[in-house]
């Protein structure tokens, strides 16, 4: 993976879907304008809140367990990629590297971004995902926290792309499939 192949993302934020109350991690481009949205679950984007308002659980949640596991097991995380998008469902990859090897896991775009930013790792986002997922940028620096929140709050799932207000229907079985790619 060089640096061509993948973008540098940072969260910029959470909103929720206006039509189906659905949670939404917006990844912003570092140093650009681009934006991606991702429809997430719940929970997830309760685990990501976590970290971005910096609040500490008297016990540790399903992602500092994996974080601590891997540490544990003399690894760490290297990075999260959002590597693919069919059927507007966002695909993730996390990347270990443990007794001196890099591995690759699957995991949901939600669950990778949770877990890198609790190790301090960087997340990308692949340009080929970026190429065909619906543009969005920023026309101005919305650095003000209250102009962020307006904003966030007046979007539209149109807005992104996203069919019928949402992200991908959920899948049929509730097993994931191993990927294809």
């Amino acid at each position: 993976m060089t640096d061509q192949d993948v973008q540098l993302m940072t969260v910029r934020g959470l909103t929720l879907d206006p039509v189906t109350n659905a949670p939404i991690v917006i990844l912003k481009a570092e140093g650009g304008t681009r934006l991606l949205p991702i429809w997430i679950g719940l929970f997830e984007a309760n685990a990501i809140a976590l970290v971005l308002e910096n609040i500490g659980t008297s016990r540790p949640m399903t992602h500092d367990l994996l974080k601590n596991l891997v540490e544990l097991l003399d690894g760490r995380v290297e990075r999260a990629v959002v590597d693919n998008l069919r059927e507007n469902t966002f695909y993730a990859s996390v990347y270990l590297l443990a007794q001196g090897r890099e591995r690759r896991l699957d995991a949901r775009p939600s669950d990778a971004i949770a877990l890198a930013l609790r190790a301090g790792a960087p997340i990308f986002v692949t340009r080929d995902v970026l190429s065909r997922a619906r543009e969005v940028e920023i026309v101005e620096d919305l650095g003000e926290p209250e102009q962020w929140r307006q904003w966030l709050e007046q979007i539209q799932p149109a807005d992104f792309g996203a069919p019928h207000g949402g992200g991908a229907q959920p899948p049929e079985k509730p097993e994931r499939e191993e990927r294809a790619d």
